[in-house]
């Protein structure tokens, strides 16, 4: 009698790679159904009224976006809502823009005024005179510019803005990292550019930066000063503690604005906002 042996067909390489391959596509189709079914249902409130009233949007990605905003001044209702601008909106007309989705008031708004040592927002003193005839708290501040001469760059600010009374204090926008300095003498100019500022005005300006930024670069080397942050990101969803403002959108509508604007949070009520404000008479 003959014994046969049998062996088991190998597997091969190729297929076990494909096998692994299946495999994590499965995985991720999962997470991405179970990531869309958690912000379904987490938005479920904002996405019903959305769709409810903005039928005629065509874009899911649009309609999600309007949703979170929906959900997030809904959720801080009891907070103060502006807006910022710059000479990219384009000419607004001032007299349209009241709230979002009528039912969030707008009651501040920062106007870009300068950038770098020489720059001018070609629509500054337009929208500047038009915020306050409008009876908006208005802010100004300074696009900064890290590759080039922080004493200058404070000048180019202090010569284009004059502060008045109810005027929000002067805002640094930093957003980029100097390609010819090193990271210490750059924190220096920046802090030059703020005592610049302050000794001007005699008021603390406020720092505005990107939350990575903020977290990395300033926030232990700045510990005087209040931040005013930007994060747009999708799951965070209530402004932090230490942040005097929160731009957590760069997607909102406004009536009087055709192009989407920035949308901002104050941390804190209506009757403290004007406690920010400038208290003196003018500030030339």
């Amino acid at each position: 009698m003959t014994l046969r042996t049998h062996r088991k067909k190998s597997v091969s390489r190729k297929s076990a790679k494909k096998k692994k391959r299946t495999n994590f596509w499965k995985w991720i189709f999962f997470l991405a159904v179970l990531l869309l079914a958690f912000g379904g249902y987490h938005y479920q409130e904002a996405l019903l009224f959305y769709f409810s009233f903005k039928s005629d949007k065509t874009y899911k990605e649009e309609r999600i976006a309007q949703a979170r905003i929906y959900q997030i001044l809904k959720a801080h209702h009891d907070l103060v809502f502006g807006f910022d601008v710059s000479q990219f909106q384009g000419l607004i007309h001032w007299e349209a823009i009241d709230s979002v989705e009528h039912q969030f008031p707008l009651q501040f708004v920062f106007i870009r005024a300068t950038a770098g040592l020489d720059k001018t927002d070609a629509l500054f003193n337009e929208n500047w005179q038009q915020a306050k005839e409008h009876l908006f708290i208005r802010g100004a501040y300074h696009y900064y510019r890290p590759n080039e001469n922080s004493t200058l760059q404070a000048k180019n600010f202090i010569q284009v803005v004059h502060l008045s009374k109810g005027d929000l204090p002067p805002v640094l926008d930093i957003e980029k990292l100097p390609d010819n300095q090193s990271i210490d003498s750059f924190k220096v100019g920046l802090k030059r550019w703020l005592k610049l500022v302050d000794d001007h005005f005699h008021v603390r300006p406020i720092i505005y930066t990107g939350e990575k930024y903020y977290n990395d670069f300033l926030k232990a080397d700045f510990p005087e000063y209040t931040f005013w942050v930007a994060n747009y990101n999708f799951f965070v969803e209530n402004i932090k503690e230490d942040w005097l403002f929160w731009q957590f959108t760069e997607r909102a509508k406004i009536n009087g604005i055709e192009s989407k604007v920035d949308l901002n949070i104050y941390n804190g009520t209506p009757k403290m906002l004007r406690y920010l404000t400038i208290s003196n008479e003018v500030i030339e």
